[in-house]
């Protein structure tokens, strides 16, 4: 049956009433009241007022001739939007195939390196440890394994102090670092060091370089101080990291079987759910995964989700981690069902043609109570053993670990045992290494680059580690002939590279005022765009949000319904088509209706697709002028003059000797000739200083205006400036800097205001859409901790337009900042005037039968009677005004959806009687903490004498993430929807009446000439408080699927269409390759017994765990 998915609606039916109440009658009473002469006559004088005093200040008119006057040495040239995005992706080719070579030399030295090798298991070797370089003991020697190690900070790797002439080496917490795996693999990657740095030297664009073991430990290039997380503990594994995993293993299908059965209860079910959720965190976004629970029946732990697989995904892995810490255990363990169940998955899975066509493994987590299992495989996987199976024995019962190992090493699987929760991270890698066994025979050395991600784990302390990155990796073998059945997987080599220099090969300047270029993934997701919102705000600090690195393209671009350019950029294809879209602006107070072209191309030997966006209009023009170097510098010097910090003018972050001059100090040398090896942006040069000519008389203008200015209460701006294309910005003040409004304008503090990478300046975009020789005002007022005592500024912007041959270009924008307190003394002085000789009028916006407003386009209050009005929307000032402003056509509500919003969770009790019992809840809460502190003890005692030392710290870090994880979750990903009020133009002046039910409230609406404001008089003396007032808050949107049968529509449950979203399968592209058996695989190499020894404090744990209530170690 036919299907349609929409957001609800919700309108009042009372509105509608009152609207078609109010619009019945007669405007005729309003003007007996109100002239709608005089009203006019005051937007007319406002209008003339405020356009002679901003024309004045800003030297508008002044630009726009200065333009007009070189208009002959000016061409205007059509951008070919095809062939640009052509050009930036070669570019971004070349950019990335440098950074591959750097891994691929890392992996030659690498695997010749293990070939020299012979190993010790004696070896006794001194290596610098990242944690413990450079620190002493109490008799001031340097500690073992940490040496002197020289740092010094280093722009190019974000002022961190760092060594660019050695490595350094991390090892989890949980690894010891003495073990001889570990001191054979550091002695033998001793060789990377000259690599790291002949790599560096060759291409001082590379960032990270690394060598991420197979042991678990993890050599840095640039050597570097790590520090232990707030617990004492190092946490980062590399083994865990996307990049690692992507490189070492092909996609892959897992279905995860798990036992719920009553003897997994207690610290069984705690291993178990550890372990389920390190299995998850070894998956990624070009795998498939579901989750079955057993015991006397069988239950997919997402219902949703029963029958298939869902790709592994941030979200989808996170959902069902949630879910598993949920999980009770109950009955008797039932397998061949749940075996049964997860082979028909695969198999149905396969034959569709779906999920990643490559590896298949189910993974088996129980006590080892099986029973009837073999019939099973022999029906499912006896021929060809295509789905691995992994066994995990949780606990540290052995009786049923031949029945485990008989499973695994039958089905080209692998088996461990695992009895402490420390014991998981290097237990789950294990299956990682069965899986790379038949790229290792092959030698097939597979490239990979990661989906965008934030490496916030690595330099937990630093706030630069939030910077997007993509990674590049390669697989390192062992090339032993010895080893060949074995496929031994040494490591993975891999390079960042930080996806903002990437997009700086997409100049911000070619793409116009609204342009931008975006890159996406294989799978839909995004890379790099302008509208990607990766962090949010939680208190005091911003944070990753959980889903920030699986947005999909179209959750950004969500014009394209029909995913037209979502599927062509996927299937790599090169093309272009055209879109109506809305821009929101202003934090989302604020729209742009713009007809925007796409273009776009795929990035060779990548899984990246590039596009670029063009809007039509003047998105389509370049502007392009020419002035001689020496006058061009002249002007170039001016100290009013800055240029945009993010942009590249010329390059500055390979030399050393480059690095510390401002982008305009290096355009001084290069165009002397002082420095003849920086290489510049020569067009976006050239356009710099024919911009730096054209502008430069508004310096004097502006400071002739403040040397003449009269009194201080007769000020009406802080500051002039200006902005061109070219990056350029002017600013003058006309007062002290002590008394700017908002002293953050035009600061990198204030990023609305200034050029970025992303986007021009707010104030020069709606400028940039504004009637020509039309202002554009919006008020701000300062945020930060002085903002409620300060007054607010009104931004006041202008474009400058230049036509050539009957092409027309924005050359630039120009404003002021008024004083808001100018923009009311002159607001009120003409709202007093009759006409243009009566003097004062009897009749005027401060008598108290009449209330004015001055709000802008989009309904803001900019000025009002109550000094807490302005800058509040009118709608929920005066909801029934707005209302009708509305049903006339003044004002369109457009509705904006925001797919990557933040909502608070719903609070709500299990049970309603809980609250009643809550002395009981509390005795619970507190018994699981002694519980778990308890068993946090007992682990750490069992893992004293280990050869692993440091398994009880890696369990506090899993016990304090739990608890940490459970306060701080308030907010999920949601897709939330709001309206943005746009005037009409067309509607220049409009009257009514409003039926308020005991009175009748009316109104007149004035257009104030050359402007985006309107002047809104009504009569305050009628209540029409039974009106609700008109919001722009943002709701969740509710889904409701409308199921259409034999003509008749009817809505279906919300919850299957929840069901239905998340069971969705969006178009995807696969990865190239795929290694899944090789013939000569050694199958028998499949695991053993755990090398373990049962404590004491550990065998009793059963005891403690039948003694307590099941349900505090669920």
């Amino acid at each position: 049956m036919p299907r349609c998915l929409r957001p609800s609606l919700r309108k009042p039916a009372i509105i509608l009433c009152l609207l078609l109440s109010s619009t019945s009658l007669s405007p005729t009473r309003g003007q007996a009241m109100i002239p709608l002469e005089t009203v006019k006559l005051w937007a007319d004088t406002f209008g003339r007022n405020l356009y002679d005093t901003v024309t004045k200040h800003s030297g508008s008119l002044l630009l726009q001739k200065k333009y007009k006057d070189v208009e002959p040495n000016l061409r205007i040239q059509e951008v070919d939007g095809l062939e640009l995005v052509k050009k930036f992706s070669e570019d971004m080719e070349t950019m990335l195939r440098r950074k591959v070579e750097a891994v691929k030399n890392l992996v030659e030295a690498a695997e010749e390196a293990d070939l020299d090798h012979e190993f010790n298991e004696s070896l006794v070797f001194d290596y610098y440890n990242s944690v413990l370089i450079n620190e002493r003991d109490a008799s001031g020697e340097y500690v073992e394994l940490g040496a002197e190690f020289v740092l010094e900070p280093n722009a190019h790797f974000s002022n961190l102090r760092v060594n660019t002439s050695l490595s350094s080496v991390q090892l989890p917490t949980n690894v010891y670092n003495k073990d001889p795996d570990i001191l054979n693999g550091v002695y033998m990657s001793e060789a990377l060091n000259p690599v790291f740095v002949e790599n560096f030297q060759r291409d001082p664009t590379l960032t990270w370089q690394y060598f991420g073991s197979s042991t678990g430990f993890f050599r840095i290039y640039p050597g570097i101080k790590w520090t232990p997380d707030e617990n004492g503990v190092i946490t980062f594994d590399c083994r865990n990291r996307g990049w690692y995993i992507q490189a070492a293993t092909s996609p892959k299908d897992v279905v995860i079987v798990v036992d719920t059965s009553g003897s997994m209860k207690g610290l069984r079910m705690a291993i178990a759910k550890h372990t389920i959720s390190t299995i998850l965190d070894t998956l990624g976004e070009n795998d498939f995964v579901n989750i079955i629970a057993y015991n006397d029946y069988i239950h997919y732990i997402e219902p949703c989700f029963k029958g298939i697989l869902v790709q592994a995904d941030r979200d989808n892995r996170e959902h069902f981690k949630q879910l598993v810490s949920e999980l009770v255990v109950k009955g008797v363990g039932v397998v061949d069902q749940a075996l049964r169940e997860a082979f028909q998955i695969l198999k149905r899975f396969q034959e569709a043609r779906q999920g990643s066509l490559c590896n298949q493994a189910i993974m088996l987590l129980t006590d080892g109570a099986v029973e009837d299992y073999e019939p099973v495989f022999e029906k499912y996987n006896q021929l060809d053993h295509k789905v691995r199976v992994f066994t995990y024995l949780i606990g540290r019962e052995v009786t049923f670990a031949d029945r485990m190992k008989w499973i695994a090493c039958n089905n080209k699987g692998y088996y461990t045992q695992i009895s402490t929760l420390a014991d998981a991270q290097e237990n789950v890698m294990e299956y990682l290494h069965v899986l790379s066994r038949p790229m290792v025979i092959n030698h097939d050395h597979d490239i990979i680059w990661t989906e965008a991600y934030m490496d916030s784990k690595l330099f937990a302390s630093q706030a630069q580690s939030l910077v997007l990155l993509t990674t590049v990796a390669m697989p390192v073998f062992s090339r032993k002939n010895e080893t060949r059945s074995h496929g031994i997987l040494l490591g993975v080599a891999g390079s960042d590279v930080a996806l903002r220099e990437l997009m700086k090969l997409a100049p911000r300047y070619k793409l116009g005022v609204h342009g931008y270029a975006f890159l996406n993934t294989n799978n839909g997701y995004i890379l790099s765009h302008p509208d990607l919102r990766p962090l949010y705000r939680e208190g005091k600090k911003l944070k990753p949000k959980p889903n920030y690195n699986s947005v999909d393209l179209s959750e950004v671009e969500w014009e394209d319904r029909a995913e037209i350019l979502r599927t062509a950029m996927i299937n790599g294809e090169t093309g272009s088509l055209s879109m109506d879209v809305k821009i929101p602006l202003d934090k989302g107070k604020r729209v742009l209706f713009l007809t925007n072209n796409y273009f776009f191309t795929d990035i060779s030997d990548t899984p990246f697709s590039l596009g670029v966006v063009l809007s039509q209009g003047h998105g389509e023009h370049i502007l392009l002028g020419n002035t001689s170097v020496e006058e061009g510098l002249h002007d170039l010097l001016h100290p009013d003059l800055t240029l945009a910090s993010d942009w590249i003018y010329c390059i500055t972050d390979i030399d050393p000797d480059h690095r510390k001059l401002s982008q305009r100090e290096a355009m001084v040398r290069f165009l002397t000739g002082e420095d003849p090896d920086l290489e510049c942006d020569e067009e976006l040069v050239r356009e710099v200083l024919f911009d730096a000519v054209v502008t430069a008389p508004m310096e004097a203008y502006w400071t002739a205006l403040a040397l003449n200015a009269s009194e201080e209460s007769e000020r009406a701006a802080d500051m002039a400036f200006l902005g061109t294309r070219a990056g350029l910005l002017r600013s003058s003040l006309f007062v002290g800097s002590e008394k700017v409004s908002n002293k953050k304008f035009l600061t990198p503090e204030d990023k609305a205001s200034v050029f970025t990478m992303d986007h021009f300046p707010l104030w020069y975009r709606q400028a940039a859409e504004q009637p020509a020789g039309s202002f554009v005002f919006n008020l701000r007022t300062p945020e930060g901790p002085e903002g409620p005592g300060e007054p607010g500024v009104v931004t006041v912007s202008t474009a400058v337009a230049v036509t050539v041959n009957e092409k027309t270009a924005i050359a630039a924008a120009v404003g002021i900042q008024m004083r808001l307190d100018f923009l009311q003394r002159t607001f009120w002085a003409a709202t007093q005037q009759c006409s243009a000789g009566d003097g004062p009028c009897p009749k005027s916006c401060q008598d108290s039968d009449l209330d004015c407003f001055l709000v802008d386009n989009n309904g803001f209050i900019l000025i009002s009677e109550r000094p807490q009005e302005m800058g509040r929307f009118l709608g929920k000032v005066d909801g029934a005004l707005l209302t009708q402003l509305l049903s006339m056509g003044v004002f369109s509500q457009v509705t904006m959806y925001d797919y990557q919003a933040m909502c608070t969770l719903p609070s709500h009790h299990h049970s309603a009687a809980r609250p009643l019992v809550s002395p009981i809840s509390a005795l619970l809460t507190a018994t699981r903490w002694l519980v778990n502190e308890l068993l946090l003890f007992l682990l750490e005692w069992s893992a004293w004498g280990s050869r692993r030392a440091g398994h009880g710290a890696q369990a506090k870090a899993v016990f304090h993430h739990s608890h940490k994880h459970r306060k701080q979750d308030v907010l999920q990903p949601c897709d939330t929807e709001y309206p943005v009020f746009v005037h009409q133009r067309a509607i220049q002046e409009v009257n009514g009446i409003i039926d308020c039910g005991a009175c009748q409230k009316i109104f007149v609406m004035q257009q104030i000439p050359n402007s985006n404001l309107l002047l809104l008089v009504t009569d305050p003396t009628c209540d029409c408080s039974i009106f609700p007032p008109v919001l722009q808050e943002a709701t969740e949107v509710k889904y409701i699927l409308l199921i259409c049968h034999n003509m008749q529509v009817t809505p279906a449950h919300n919850a299957s269409i929840k069901c239905d979203r998340m069971r969705s399968q969006k178009l995807r592209r696969r990865p190239d390759s795929c290694h899944a058996f090789h013939p000569e695989e050694n199958a028998q190499d499949c695991g053993g017994s755990s090398e373990t020894c049962a404590s004491l404090p550990l065998l009793l744990l059963p005891l403690c765990a039948w003694l307590l209530p099941p349900q505090l170690l669920q």
